[in-house]
């Protein structure tokens, strides 16, 4: 894993995550964690009867799961501050059982922070699956720390 640090990133950097299968265990532990039995997500036959002819995986665990393909890239292993919160997140395609994405990562700005230890970053989150097609997408911004910060948390 190569940690990155603030100046380590510039604007319209692109990272990609490997992919990972969403399973029907994935689909079944979420509804269970979320408490989220929708018949869109829990009832095969009712969603048959639907536009998407099969269920569809909770949205908000392709977000949960970008996360995850965030982790898996290593960059933020021992830089990261606090992400700052999610917005302008969009479902563009459902996401169904068996799906394979991964996480094409974005940076859209670098800001230093005023002590010089840290700063922010602008990231678009986008998730793809395995016909190439962008299912979510949205933005996440993050506290990272510089190398002089971390330097300074080391001491």
């Amino acid at each position: 894993m190569t940690t990155y640090y603030l100046e380590d990133f510039a604007p319209d950097q692109v990272f990609e995550s490997g992919g990972r299968t969403i399973t029907e265990a994935d689909l079944t532990f979420f509804s269970m964690l979320s408490g989220d039995w929708n018949p869109i997500h829990a009832n095969e036959a009712y969603a048959r009867t639907t536009r998407f002819g099969q269920r569809v995986v909770h949205g908000v665990l392709g977000m949960a799961v970008s996360t995850g393909m965030l982790h898996e890239l290593g960059i933020f292993h021992d830089s990261v501050i606090a992400m700052l919160g999610f917005r302008n997140w969009q479902f563009l395609a459902p996401l169904f059982v068996n799906d394979t994405i991964h996480l094409r990562l974005t940076i859209t700005s670098v800001e230093p922070g005023k002590s010089g230890n840290s700063g922010k970053l602008g990231r678009r989150f986008e998730l793809v699956n395995q016909h190439g097609d962008v299912v979510q997408a949205g933005e996440s911004d993050v506290l990272v720390l510089t190398r002089q910060g971390a330097q300074a948390r080391a001491s």
